[in-house]
């Protein structure tokens, strides 16, 4: 997958994960993407090697809450 692909999936990823940040979490958007733009996890889905892309928002977030609560991410095997 090129960059620009990627990107598009982000687009399309990344706000329905700040959305359960924001349900999960009662904060705002900027706490929200705050949280989530500074976590392992995004660092490893901007990466397209890692395949984390092809996850659907909610097992993202569920990784997300993980790596929150505990300070680590399990990464599903099929990744």
């Amino acid at each position: 997958m090129g960059q620009s692909r990627l990107t598009t999936v982000l687009v399309f990823l990344v706000p329905q994960i700040l959305s359960l940040i924001i349900e999960e979490y009662k904060v705002d958007d900027e706490k929200a993407a705050e949280l989530f733009y500074t976590s392992e996890l995004y660092k490893g889905l901007e990466d397209e090697q890692t395949k984390l892309w092809h996850l659907s928002a909610n097992a993202l977030f569920e990784m997300f809450k993980e790596e929150w609560e505990t300070g680590k991410i399990t990464y599903p095997e099929e990744v």
